[in-house]
């Protein structure tokens, strides 16, 4: 007993070895310009967050994108990883001013 089931049959091109290796070569760039900034001696905190936010979310963008084929896929997962992306931020942003805040606040106390 079969039936006859109508699938549609998607097919996208699928990126070339060459452009997986390009995709590489950008991801190992970002990150040799991430790990660049341990060398910074003048930088303070907020410029080294606005430096590697956008680095970081470049980074995460591109994996999701080549490596994990969201360019062909359903838009809904897309913006999964995207509300995924965001919330991260907004998490790392409220940690980081969580722990601005109180640095110099709670010091006075422990003396």
């Amino acid at each position: 007993m079969s039936t006859d089931v109508d699938q549609e049959v998607h097919v996208h091109p699928h990126p070339s070895d060459l452009q997986y290796v390009k995709v590489a070569a950008l991801l190992a760039v970002i990150t040799a310009a991430e790990v660049s900034t341990y060398f910074w001696k003048s930088a303070s905190t907020p410029q080294l967050v606005l430096v590697l936010f956008p680095m970081m979310i470049i980074k995460f963008a591109v994996v999701t994108a080549y490596f994990m084929h969201l360019r062909y896929d359903n838009p809904l997962f897309r913006r999964v990883f995207v509300v995924g992306l965001v919330l991260a931020v907004i998490v790392y942003l409220i940690a980081m001013s969580t722990f601005s805040f109180w640095d110099s606040s709670y010091r006075k106390y422990l003396r």
